[in-house]
C-alpha cells in the first residue's frame, strides 16, 4: 500500500494537466480492467465487466487524479513568478512551500512585506525559482504553466504524510479495490477523474458517458480532531466516513443506510460526516442526465489543501473493505 500511495502522491497532475499522473495510474490497472479508455477531458475510465454485463446499469466509482496548483500568470524582470490559484487555495498555506514546475524547476513561495498578515493575498505572493532575470526565468517557465507542491511522501505510524492526498488516496483505495475485486452481477466502472478541483467537471461528463445506476465517490474529507479546529464530527483512525450531506450533495438514505448497514454486518469501524462546505464528484454524478443515485465514502484529512495532508492508514484499509463488500452484494437499485 505504501508504495503505491508514495508513487501517486509524488506524481505531477494538477487540473486541467493531469497527463503524467495518468499514466502513472494506467500502468497499475493495465492488467486489472476488461477495457480502459481516456475521454476528451482526460478522465481515465476502467471497465471491469459484470455477469450480467450490459443488462443492469453499471456502478460507477470516482476519484480524482487532478491536485490543486499555481498558474503562472506573469515574470517579473528579476524573474520571480506571479500566480493565480487552480484550485482553492488559502495563502496563509503557502508562505515557504517548495514548489515543482513542470520543466521540473523548483522554487519557494514568498511573499512582499505586510504589516497585517491578515491581508495576505495570492496577489502579494510570488514564486522564487533561484534565477536573477526575466530571460532565464523563461527558460524553465511559460506563462500557463502550472507549479505544485513538492513534498515527499512520509510514513509516521498510522499516518501518512504527503501533498495531494486529496485525491491521490481515493485513487489508490480504487485501484486496490479493482486489484481484489471479484466478479460482479453488475459492470463496474472504475474512473480516475479530472479537473475535480475547479469544478466536478471530469465526473459530470464521464458519468453521462457512463450513464450509471448508482455512483460511489472516494475522496477525502476534513477532519474535527486539531487544536481548536472548528467542530466536526470526524477524527483520523476511527474509520472511513459515509457522507450524509456537503455542499455539493444529500446523500440518498438507500445508498447511506445501506452503507451503514454493510459497515455495521462486517464490523468495519465508520464515521458519519457532514462536510459544512466543499464537495466532491458524487455530486456532479448526482446531477447527471435524469439524476443518479450516489454516495461517497471519505478518508478524514488534516490539512486539506496545504502542501502536507495527512491521513490514516486504518481508515483507508476500511474504505477499502467497505467497498469491497458493498460491490459484492447485489445491489437492487432504480434501473
Amino acid at each position: 500500500m505504501e508504495q503505491l500511495i508514495k508513487k501517486l502522491t509524488e506524481a505531477y497532475g494538477p487540473s486541467g494537466r493531469e497527463e503524467q499522473i495518468r499514466e502513472v495510474i494506467r500502468e497499475e490497472i493495465s492488467d486489472l480492467a476488461d477495457e480502459i479508455r481516456v475521454d476528451y477531458l482526460g478522465n481515465l475510465i476502467a471497465l471491469k465487466k459484470g455477469t450480467a454485463s450490459g443488462k443492469k446499469k453499471p456502478i460507477m466509482l470516482a476519484a480524482h487524479m487532478d491536485e490543486i496548483g499555481l498558474m503562472i500568470t506573469h515574470i517579473e524582470e528579476k524573474g520571480f513568478l506571479r500566480f493565480t490559484g487552480v484550485g482553492g487555495i488559502a495563502p496563509s498555506r503557502l508562505t515557504g512551500a517548495r514548489m515543482i514546475l513542470p520543466s521540473g524547476r523548483k522554487g519557494l513561495i514568498y511573499h512582499e512585506p505586510l504589516k497585517d498578515s491578515s491581508k495576505l493575498t495570492l496577489e502579494k505572493m510570488y514564486l522564487d525559482i533561484g534565477v536573477e532575470t526575466e530571460e532565464e526565468a523563461r527558460e524553465f517557465v511559460t506563462i500557463g504553466d502550472i507549479a505544485v507542491a513538492d513534498e515527499p511522501f512520509i510514513v509516521l505510524g498510522n499516518r501518512f504524510l504527503a501533498k495531494a492526498l486529496d485525491d491521490r488516496i481515493g485513487c489508490a483505495i480504487l485501484i486496490l479495490v479493482l486489484q481484489q475485486m471479484e466478479k460482479t452481477s453488475r459492470d463496474l466502472y472504475f474512473v480516475f477523474t479530472s479537473q475535480e478541483e475547479v469544478g466536478l467537471r471530469g465526473a459530470r461528463t464521464s458519468a453521462f458517458g457512463i450513464d450509471p445506476g448508482l455512483g460511489l465517490a472516494v475522496d477525502v474529507t476534513m477532519a474535527g480532531d486539531t487544536p481548536e479546529v472548528k467542530k466536526m464530527d470526524v477524527k483520523l483512525g476511527a474509520g472511513a466516513a459515509i457522507k450524509v450531506k456537503d455542499s455539493s450533495l444529500i446523500t440518498s438514505p438507500l445508498i447511506r443506510d445501506k452503507m451503514i448497514e454493510i459497515a455495521e454486518n462486517e464490523k468495519i469501524p465508520y464515521q458519519l460526516e457532514v462536510l459544512p462546505r466543499g464537495g466532491t464528484d458524487a455530486g456532479g454524478i448526482s446531477l447527471t442526465r435524469e439524476g443518479v443515485l450516489a454516495g461517497c465514502v471519505s478518508i478524514p484529512c488534516r490539512y486539506v489543501h496545504s502542501p502536507g495532508e495527512m491521513v490514516d492508514r486504518r481508515d483507508v484499509e476500511g474504505a477499502v473493505k467497505l467497498l469491497e463488500k458493498m460491490l459484492q452484494q447485489d445491489l437492487e437499485f432504480p434501473g
